[in-house]
Parts: structure tokens; C-alpha cells; sequence
């Protein structure tokens, strides 16, 4: 099991994701990932992390496909893959229908057709086979309903690599099933590696209509788990529950929100829609409150050094390929470094 870091969206003390990103690299860790909603954007922090390191693979986790026509996020990570020598991960994701249009103004359509179409384009792209044809339900290049100019093109330059890794942001069976067939990597969101049974009917089903044998062996599921340590269990959870209960009660409509379903999924129905009540009524910190002790164990590690080294074990053994660690404290980047590597 690899490590990565994932450092988020960008906060107001850069230095400090940058001194992360370097140590992590220095200790050997297989990848910095950045992330982006409606703040600062991950491809501009990205390249400044790439800068800043020599090694260390470089993954957006996610850029936004309805932010992006796909010929411009191709052509960013060829871009990014060539000035690293080979360290770019492009990881996408459909996000959710409030940011999508309230903030980028363009309709959610379907994801899942989106996503397929949106990563066609990119290969078609890198691989420079012939110039650009695409006409879809969501893309339609050259496009037909302009002045009539446009011709098919061909990217001008040569990527370095024209099977750039690319990882699906997906929660729901449907976009699991298409990260499994179309994708290089899964990045699941509040994982739990005792809930693998949960994920692995829609992943073979995936891998089955990829076909030439496709399986876990050759598919990197890389999800980003919170690393609080400390001595104070009960106040290491403490400090990751707002979180949850953001995503759960908040990060969406009470009619569509994936997060919400993940925890209904992993059986804590009852306290999901206590949490979502609560966040939606304005009760944030009653909602914080009602976040069940046993959730945050599932999907973060906690605690004392002993304990974190005790927990970290379901971790190695449920599947998973790279475990990306969320994590602003150096040396808990240190100690995951020291028990899983």
C-alpha cells in the first residue's frame, strides 16, 4: 500500500502545504494531491507543488469536468505531465448539481454519460491518432451549431505520455461501475475499509465491461482518509466531525446529496438524517454533535500513535492501493511514513 497527501483546497498559509508536500516527498510517498469546489482552483497549486518538489507524483483530486471543456483539461495535463517529467495523475470528478449550476451556470445533465464522454475525448487526445472528433450527448466537436469554421485539430504538442493515470472522483454504483471500466484509478470519498463489500459488486461490474482481464490487480482505488493524531482520542474525533457534517448535512440538497448516502449506506441512516436536519435548520453544531463516534472511526484514523499503527491495519488489507492521507500536521505525515512504509 503506496501513501499520498492530500492537501486540499489552498488555505491562507502556503508555505506550510508547501513544506508538506516537500517532506512528503522526501519520505517517499507516491503522490500530493490538490482539490478545488468554488475557491482556489487545484491546477494552479498543483504546478507551484510541482515546482517545489523533484519526485513526488502530482494528482488533482478533482478538477471539476463541468469547469473544463475536456480538449482544455487534456491539453493541462499533458502540459503539467511534460514540465514534471512524467508526474501528473489527472483525477476528475462530476461534483454536485448546487455547485455545479449555481456556480459554474451549466445544467448537471448526467454524470455518468458525461464522465464517459469527457475521458473518450481526453484519450483520443493524448494518443494524437488523428485529429479531434467527438459528437455526443454532452460534447459535440467540432461543433455543429456554431458559424460552421470549425475543423477536427490535433494537439500541437507531443505528450510525454499518452496513457496519462486517470483516477474518477465517483460515489454512487453507477459512476463506481464506470470508474472500474474506464478509468485508471478510483479516488473514493469517506471509504471505509470494512465496507469494501459495499463497493465490490459495482467495481467487478465495471471490470467486466472493460473486458482484457481488467481486475483490482491493475486498478489503484486511492482514498483520502483524514489523519488526526493525538493523545485525546475523543478530542482527535472532535476535530473531524465538522467535516462529516458538513458533507453529510450540508454539501447538497436534502434530495441529492451523495455524501448523505454514503453514511445511509454504511448503516447509519438514523444519524444521517439527524445530522441533515440539524445542518439544514442551521444547527450546525448540534449536527457536529450528532456525528456517531463509530463513523468517524470507519473512515479516518485517529488518535495515539499505537492506535492509529493498530487501525491502519483493516487498511492494508481491505484492497486499496494508495492510501492518501489528509493530514496538516508534519509530523503525523512522519508517523504515517514510519507505519506504512
Amino acid at each position: 500500500m503506496r501513501l499520498g497527501l492530500n492537501l486540499g483546497y489552498w488555505g491562507a498559509n502556503p508555505e506550510d502545504n508547501v513544506a508538506l508536500a516537500q517532506e512528503a516527498d522526501r519520505l517517499g510517498f507516491h503522490s500530493v494531491w490538490t482539490a478545488e469546489a468554488y475557491g482556489s482552483d487545484a491546477v494552479t497549486t498543483l504546478t507551484w507543488l510541482a515546482a517545489k518538489t523533484e519526485r513526488i507524483n502530482v494528482g488533482t483530486a478533482i478538477m471539476q469536468m463541468t469547469a473544463r471543456v475536456p480538449a482544455m483539461t487534456a491539453m493541462t495535463a499533458a502540459t503539467l505531465d511534460l514540465l514534471t517529467g512524467g508526474r501528473m495523475l489527472l483525477g476528475i470528478g462530476a461534483s454536485g448539481p448546487q455547485v455545479v449550476e449555481g456556480w459554474h451556470g451549466v445544467p448537471y445533465g448526467k454524470p455518468v454519460t458525461r464522465a464517459r464522454e469527457y475521458v473518450e475525448i481526453i484519450r483520443k487526445i493524448l494518443k494524437r491518432e488523428k485529429p479531434l472528433e467527438h459528437h455526443g450527448e454532452h460534447y459535440d466537436i467540432p461543433t455543429r451549431s456554431g458559424s460552421g469554421l470549425g475543423k477536427p485539430l490535433k494537439l500541437i504538442i507531443h505528450p510525454l505520455r499518452s496513457n496519462i493515470p486517470i483516477y474518477l472522483a465517483a460515489v454512487g454504483p453507477k459512476n463506481v461501475a464506470l470508474a472500474a471500466e474506464i478509468a485508471d484509478g478510483w479516488l473514493p470519498i469517506f471509504f471505509s475499509p470494512h465496507r469494501m463489500n459495499v463497493y465490490r459488486e459495482w467495481l467487478d461490474e465495471g471490470f467486466a465491461k472493460a473486458g482484457g482481464g481488467k481486475d483490482l490487480s491493475s486498478f489503484d482505488i486511492a482514498p483520502t482518509v483524514t489523519v488526526q493524531m493525538g493523545d485525546d482520542v475523543d478530542n482527535c474525533r472532535n476535530m473531524i466531525k465538522p467535516h462529516l457534517a458538513l458533507y453529510i448535512g450540508g454539501m447538497g440538497a436534502r434530495e441529492k446529496n451523495f455524501y448523505f448516502n454514503i453514511a445511509c449506506r454504511y448503516g447509519y441512516e438514523e444519524a444521517a438524517n439527524k445530522i441533515q436536519d440539524l445542518y439544514l435548520a442551521g444547527k450546525k453544531m448540534e449536527a457536529v454533535m450528532a456525528v456517531p463516534d463509530e463513523l468517524v472511526d470507519e473512515v479516518a484514523l485517529c488518535g495515539p500513535k499505537e492506535r492509529i499503527a493498530e487501525r491502519l491495519a483493516a487498511w492494508k488489507e481491505c484492497g486499496i492501493t494508495t492510501l492518501i492521507c489528509g493530514v496538516s500536521d508534519i509530523n503525523a505525515l512522519r508517523v504515517m511514513a514510519e507505519l506504512a512504509l
